[in-house]
């Protein structure tokens, strides 16, 4: 699939302007940047979700003990419909841990349900099809499955911007960017996390889903794109806790896509708001190599 150069998406906050139908010119305008390249890690097959928590759990405390000698970790108010409040974890203070680079995960799990802090019973509509996992990211319960693509983000805003609303608006935008690369018009919902497209008569389909957690200012979790996933496997469920709106996919809007191409137009998005990136074996299995990345 051919890939196209996104327009970009500014975050409220952000200041200029972008040349029609192409990137912004300055770096400034991405707050949440950074030089440091992030390692980029494709995994191949089905991800379980327990063995993926586990990996990504330990990768954020790498993170947080790499600078606590030189950085007290604190904790910024966190909106409660998008992030995870802050829980008590113990930071690792005698381990030796290898010096960690931020990672981005692309990756698909089997068949499964998450449900986050705000998930309410009254959310199945049906018994559940899958297993369903607690999560301590923030939201309610969603799908995941094959032919979604889900990304988890481990990065560390100490080193870009200490704002969780903004990088909540910096992942959206990044999403976007990326739909954007198939002709697609992704747009962000007041009190609606996530990424929606517009339908007729005021009703939207989520495309994307975004639920993230922050401890001590380094980031878990992340977003979901709906490629080519079976749909009714949302059948059961109240995604988010939102009835009033539909759920679409890629494949449905832009039959010819396939998830290299949507892999290729997340990391061309994903460096124009975060960073460069570089490639690195996937977790849990055998090392994959994306394409069409910067060193």
């Amino acid at each position: 699939f051919p890939i196209a150069r996104p327009s970009v998406y500014a975050p409220p906050g952000a200041t200029g302007d972008a040349p029609p139908g192409g990137r912004t010119r300055e770096a400034s305008m991405t707050p949440m940047r950074s030089d440091q390249p992030v390692a980029w890690c494709v995994s191949t097959a089905p991800v379980a979700y327990v063995p993926a928590l586990a990996h990504m759990d330990a990768h954020v405390a790498a993170l947080i003990a790499q600078r606590a000698a030189t950085t007290a970790p604190t904790q910024g108010p966190v909106p409660d419909d998008i992030a995870a409040a802050t829980h008590a974890y113990p930071t690792p203070s005698k381990q030796v841990w290898p010096t960690p680079s931020e990672q981005v995960w692309l990756l698909e799990h089997p068949p499964l349900y998450t449900a986050g802090p705000r998930a309410k019973p009254t959310d199945f509509v049906s018994p559940a099809r899958f297993p369903v996992h607690q999560t301590r990211r923030g939201g309610e319960l969603t799908y995941h499955g094959p032919g979604q693509r889900v990304v988890y983000v481990m990065l560390d805003l100490r080193t870009r911007t200490r704002d969780v609303r903004l990088f909540v608006r910096t992942l959206e935008a990044w999403i976007i960017d990326a739909l954007a690369t198939f002709g697609l018009r992704g747009e962000p919902r007041a009190g609606r996390a996530g990424v929606w497209i517009a339908r007729s008569e005021g009703r939207d389909d989520k495309i994307a889903a975004l639920g993230v957690q922050i401890r001590s200012w380094v980031s878990a979790h992340g977003i979901a794109i709906n490629v080519a996933p079976d749909l009714t496997h949302f059948d059961a469920i109240v995604p988010c806790g939102i009835r009033d709106h539909g759920i679409t996919r890629l494949r449905d809007l832009v039959p010819a896509v396939t998830m290299s191409d949507v892999d290729r137009a997340l990391r061309s998005a994903f460096e124009t708001h975060f960073g460069p990136t570089f490639d690195a074996s996937a977790p849990l299995g055998r090392p994959t190599f994306a394409s069409g990345g910067s060193a």
